[in-house]
């Protein structure tokens, strides 16, 4: 069951590369007028959350440079231009942390995930229950970015 949704995962995650693809720097970084983020923080917040949701809520380091964790944290804002060599980065590392955390599931690290409940109300009662949530939350998401993509023309 967690294979399929992780492939899910992997799939939609996919489909939010090629929905950016062709993109410039430039329109990866701008904040159009009435958002707050800009595109690529809405795909660096992917990786965040996801190391939010099932590494640190577990008491388990999170498996990324701090540089993709903190600054795209919930209640976070852009603060600099993210450079070309660093958008390459956040689009590698969209794919091959979920392959890392498949790797680390089916090696059982999550064996302590705690009870807790999201912002949204949805109760989750273990690692299992944390992957499930991520392609609700990446899907709102993939959203925002598509309401940037109009906004930046």
């Amino acid at each position: 069951m967690i294979t399929n949704t992780l492939s899910t995962i992997k799939a939609t995650r996919k489909h939010l590369l090629k929905l950016i693809e062709g993109l410039s720097t430039e329109q990866l970084n701008e904040v159009p007028a009435g958002f707050n983020n800009n595109i690529i923080w809405n795909v660096a917040h992917l990786i965040s959350a996801e190391q939010g949701i099932c590494y640190t809520r577990a008491n388990i380091p999170f498996i990324v440079d701090d540089k993709f964790y903190t600054p795209y944290r919930p209640d976070t804002k852009p603060t600099r231009f993210i450079e070309s060599a660093e958008v390459d980065e956040i689009k590698e590392l969209l794919i091959t942390t979920i392959d890392q955390l498949e790797a680390n599931y089916q090696n059982k690290i999550f064996a302590n995930y705690p009870l807790w409940t999201s912002r949204y109300g949805v109760p989750i009662t273990g690692i299992e229950d944390a992957i499930n949530f991520l392609p609700f939350h990446d899907g709102m998401h993939i959203g925002y970015v598509m309401a940037l993509k109009r906004a930046i023309g």
